[in-house]
């Protein structure tokens, strides 16, 4: 839904800096903003996700710290783990072989 509603506000941004009509054509589509933003559904849907947002940052926060924690460890582990290892070369050259 929000998706939506961002695709939805950058396409009529983009018209209204894009658009060529003139002033008249600016305000009809800035009218026509501002009795969207007015109306108490889109006020009532846009404080649903505020509350969604602030409700569901604590989760999402855990999850990113949680898999920041998780990269961080696999990371440390490949490292350490790669350094004892006398067989993997230690540069990144690509297969040899003839050139022509």
């Amino acid at each position: 839904m929000m998706k939506k509603l961002l695709l939805l506000a950058a396409i009529g941004v983009g018209y209204v800096l894009g658009a060529r009509a003139g002033r008249e054509r600016y305000e009809q589509i800035m009218g026509t903003v501002n009795k969207v933003k007015n109306d108490p559904r889109v006020q009532e849907k846009t404080q649903q996700a505020v509350d969604v947002a602030k409700h569901q940052a604590p989760v999402v926060a855990d999850k990113v710290s949680s898999a920041a924690s998780a990269a961080t460890a696999a990371a440390k582990e490949k490292v350490s783990g790669s350094a004892g290892d006398s067989r993997q070369p230690h540069h990144m050259a690509g297969p040899q072989g003839d050139l022509p």
